[in-house]
């Protein structure tokens, strides 16, 4: 709907395996005291309705937890409170909780910055000097002028709940339209600032969500969408999302007057968007139905908007993805997936829009991903490819598609660009498991090559020092799955090690190589194995490899995460007492179906925002979206597949091992409403009867989703999770 190398690395490519190697000093070992709970958990023992039974296409479905999908009722709020006494009095006992938690602090201060980006006569970036809560938005004359506050959303609340979630300037730089983000919930707050004032204008834009903005070229005001108005809308509802509209706001206006200009009645459960064109003549509208495949429609812009827009239809058929890149005129080209697995460039003759008439820029490379396309510089494209999950640029023209230049970047992922097409100036981050980030510039008018804008140092850390390898392993029907391991350069590969193993494996989404603090931790401290799966599922390897892993093969996901551990065990990184699983949203649902079918093979799981109920996640929120990687639980077919593997539903009985688990989520997530959770966790504890297995949940108040958390909630939850697993492990703390 909607996240990277020293030039000194080298990459060595074997038939199976791909290697790339660093290290990581020895520290003086701290041995705690072993905590090893033998203690039978005292759970809430919330009331059990098993008069709630569904006939189902066929199949009686019990649903005894059902009241805890209303976030209001006082029995929900006192099975939230009740859980999370019995976390905290879990966690609370690992006595080094204190250290991890001052080591995460340390970890994490250090400056992050963002690729600026040009608006007007301004230079505009966003930075966090380590330990603030949210990114502050900076403004500049030039690259070399001393920055200045333009945008601190951590003055907004003392707790940081406020982010600032997107930007959109004007044509000419004098106003921008930002979004605000409450307490983690995904409903936006739409403000408009004087950029030369720093003034806000005195409206503000409610019930957003899902959207971005698009400014017409008189630079009076822009289009966005929105859903109709509602009493609550702050997240903790679980109320489906019906009926998105799109408007045009006029700065200086009351929102009661944004002129309706696009809707389709006939499909209340769409989202729809729009662009303006590069010319300002055209808006493109483009609507979904789920988070794959889109339609798109364009319309004229003469005159004053005063009503609905007159729409005219290129692609009205959910077949595939289309996104949009630049026009000349009715010349439009496209970013899609359109007969071409890995995603081409086409343009599009808005006078003669019939396929067969459509022209391929950029072709489809038969084995690399082309993940974004941008137009720069009048008449220069930048694309960028995906490699064996990881990233190459390339720099080309737009009319004909050739290649022009091709820098030479270290390996990582590149996880932001910016650019425009009337600027002959582009910067890109690019990042890795073991370094913040390097920002580059190019100047397609003064450049020959590209030259480093930025490098973000880390006090304290010897990248170095930590050895990093991908490897491709089998999985069950022999599909060779990539996998980035971690760890430590003394590391010795006798299967003793502690290894935590991650993976999301759905909804087109790549785990790119990132940097991330919390994971140093773990292999410094703990002397810890991290790995991360890149599953059937998701993009690695474009949308064959993304439908390999979903729908009806769904179940591919699960047993290539299964064949990581399995890889992992066999090679002797870890063993079975020492292997932990995590995953969040999707990668919740992967680690709760695959604890439920191979309950001994991982000693602990953390589950955060997971999709747990599979047969009714969409009645809430946005489920209805993730019908396209699910299939839709209505469908017989459909209902066929997820009743396997739903985690609420089969949650093995009777079994004598079960990870030890714990289960986050934050009680304003209206992406995967909290109650998929609760609702999970009430089950695993009325149905496993295991003596010292913890089986918790941290519900957070105050918290989403988790794209806006604050650091001082990043940090205390991270704490408490590796507090469970070095309680859960009986693990070792290296300082």
């Amino acid at each position: 709907m909607l996240s990277l190398l020293s030039q000194q690395l080298t990459r060595l490519v074997t038939q199976r395996s791909q290697v790339i190697l660093f290290s990581i000093p020895s520290n003086q070992l701290i041995r705690s005291l072993s905590v090893v709970n033998k203690m039978e958990f005292k759970y809430p023992k919330p009331r059990r309705d098993d008069s709630i039974i569904e006939n189902l296409h066929g199949v009686m479905v019990k649903d005894p937890y059902r009241y805890l999908e209303e976030p209001d009722s006082e029995e929900t709020k006192n099975f939230v409170h009740e859980q999370n006494k019995v976390t905290s009095a879990y966690i609370n006992q690992c006595d080094i909780k204190d250290k991890i938690s001052e080591k995460l602090k340390l970890l994490l201060d250090y400056p992050r910055y963002r690729c600026p980006s040009k608006h007007g006569s301004k230079y505009f970036f966003r930075k966090n000097d380590g330990l603030q809560n949210q990114y502050v938005i900076y403004i500049q004359d030039s690259l070399d002028a001393e920055p200045k506050v333009f945008l601190d959303p951590n003055m907004m609340d003392k707790d940081g709940l406020v982010s600032v979630d997107s930007l959109n300037f004007s044509e000419n730089g004098d106003w921008v339209a930002y979004s605000l983000a409450d307490s983690g919930s995904d409903w936006r707050r739409i403000k408009v600032r004087n950029v030369a004032t720093g003034l806000d204008s005195d409206e503000t834009l409610l019930f957003c969500k899902y959207t971005f903005t698009s400014w017409t070229h008189d630079n009076k005001g822009f289009f966005y969408s929105r859903y109709p108005k509602q009493d609550n809308f702050d997240g903790s509802e679980n109320d489906k999302c019906l009926n998105q509209k799109m408007y045009y706001h006029r700065v200086g206006t009351p929102q009661d007057e944004d002129v309706l200009v696009v809707e389709f009645i006939d499909q209340p459960e769409s989202t729809v968007s729009g662009v303006v064109s590069d010319c300002g003549k055209y808006l493109f509208v483009f609507s979904s139905e789920s988070c794959k495949n889109n339609t798109f429609y364009y319309a004229h812009l003469d005159g004053d908007l005063k009503g609905k827009l007159v729409l005219k239809p290129i692609i009205d058929k959910y077949e595939a993805d289309y996104e949009f890149i630049a026009n000349d005129g009715p010349l439009v080209y496209f970013k899609t997936d359109r007969n071409a697995s890995n995603n081409r460039i086409i343009r599009i003759n808005l006078d003669e829009p019939d396929e067969k008439n459509w022209i391929n820029i950029v072709p489809e490379h038969e084995k690399n991903v082309l993940n974004t396309a941008i137009c720069v510089d009048g008449d220069k494209l930048i694309t960028i490819y995906t490699e064996d999950v990881i990233d190459a640029i390339q720099f080309r023209s737009l009319q004909d598609g050739k290649i022009l230049f091709k820098p030479k970047i270290p390996i990582g992922s590149i996880v932001q660009i910016t650019g425009k097409r009337t600027q002959s100036q582009i910067f890109f981050q690019i990042q890795n498991f073991l370094s913040p980030g390097i920002t580059y510039r190019y100047d397609f008018k003064q450049d020959s090559d590209i030259s480093i804008f930025r490098e973000t140092p880390v006090k304290g850390f010897d990248a170095s020092q930590i050895e990093m390898k991908q490897v491709f392993y089998p999985s069950k029907d022999g599909t060779l799955i990539p996998m980035f391991i971690l760890h430590s350069k003394d590391f010795k590969q006798d299967g003793e090690s502690p290894c935590l193993l991650y993976g999301y494996g759905g909804f087109n989404i790549t785990l790119s190589p990132s940097y991330s603090p919390t994971r140093l931790l773990w292999v410094q401290n703990f002397k810890g194995i991290f790995a991360i799966a890149n599953l059937r599922g998701g993009a690695e390897y474009g949308e064959k490899w993304h439908k390999a892993g979903s729908l009806e093969n769904k179940q591919n996901v699960f047993d290539d995460f299964i064949s990581a551990a399995e890889y992992l065990i066999e090679s002797k990184y870890t063993n079975k007492k020492k292997i932990v699983i995590e995953g969040g949203s999707n990668g919740g649902l992967l680690v709760a179906a695959c604890a439920n079918q191979r309950p001994d093979l991982f000693t602990a799981a953390i589950c955060v925002v997971g999709v747990l109920d599979s047969l009714r996640f969409h009645k809430f929120g946005i489920g209805k979206f993730w019908t396209s990687d699910y299939g839709n639980p209505d469908d017989e077919k459909d209902f066929k597949v997820l009743i396997k593997y739903s985690p609420l539903h089969n949650i093995p009985l009777g079994s004598e091992v079960y990870p030890k688990m714990l289960l986050c989520t934050g009680d304003h997530d209206d992406r995967v409403a909290p109650l998929h959770t609760l609702k999970f966790v009430a089950e695993l504890q009325h149905s496993l009867n295991l003596k010292g297995t913890p089986l918790l949940a941290r519900i957070e108040v105050n918290a989403g989703h988790g794209a806006s958390k604050p650091i001082n909630k990043q940090i205390a939850e991270r704490t408490d999770i590796y507090s469970f697993i070095k309680l859960a492990l009986d693990l070792p703390y290296y300082e």
